[in-house]
């Protein structure tokens, strides 16, 4: 049985006790391991590492470039990554993939991931509060710290959970074309919110590792044959 065709592989339809047993298993407890290895690491930059001065550098450069047009384009990239689009989307996406498909543990995928990466993200950046980068900033700052980068985080769980879907996709082609789109909207997130001096580098890369372990989680959260 492959990865990306584990629910095709095996359509049988599970109990909600087992899907939630398994849920807690196979998701909510390795999303507290990853919970603990984010907030490590973050404790280690602020600390050791003395905050990484160097990611100074990095922000002013891409500061640099900006541009009015520019500022416009990634506005519109960074509103991707915001909580009521991710929230919005996942929920349409969620009704959408349930009535086609009949198959409600499918269809919750993609909210078990951004709800592991919300809660991962929540806690870990409170406990190690990283101040923003220190240049202009584009977007308004939320109440959480830089670290880790939650758009990121929430664009590339969403995202990455419908590149996956995706595989379901007959035509080669189409699946394609839909897979690289999926694949890419977070990357747009990401250099947005390093443009818009809204997070440093560590912090998107954290940011995008927490969306891409929740996404997969999400995908594995329950037991099919052989997998």
């Amino acid at each position: 049985m492959s990865f990306l065709t584990r629910y095709t592989d095996d359509r049988s339809r599970p109990t909600a006790g087992s899907a939630l047993r398994d849920g807690f298993l196979r998701a909510i407890l390795p999303a507290v391991v990853l919970w603990a290895a984010i907030v490590g690491v973050g404790f280690l930059i602020k600390g050791p590492l003395g905050g990484l001065p160097s990611e100074e550098t990095v922000s002013k450069d891409a500061q640099s470039l900006r541009t009015a047009t520019w500022d416009s384009v990634t506005m519109v990239w960074s509103h991707i990554g915001n909580t009521e689009y991710v929230i919005a989307v996942c929920v349409l996406a969620v009704g959408l993939i349930w009535w086609r498909t009949r198959e409600w543990w499918v269809a919750i995928i993609p909210a078990i991931a951004i709800s592991l990466q919300a809660t991962v993200f929540v806690i870990a950046t409170t406990i190690v509060g990283r101040p923003r980068p220190h240049v202009p900033h584009l977007d308004p700052a939320p109440p959480t710290s830089s670290y880790p980068s939650g758009h990121v985080g929430a664009s590339t769980a969403l995202y990455l959970t419908f590149a996956m879907l995706a595989q379901r996709i007959e035509h080669a082609v189409l699946r394609r074309v839909v897979t690289t789109v999926f694949l890419i909207i977070p990357l747009l997130v990401a250099w947005a919110r390093l443009y818009r001096g809204m997070h440093h580098l560590t912090d998107i890369i954290v940011g995008a590792l927490n969306g891409i372990v929740c996404a997969l989680l999400a995908w594995a959260y329950l037991r099919r044959k052989n997998a």
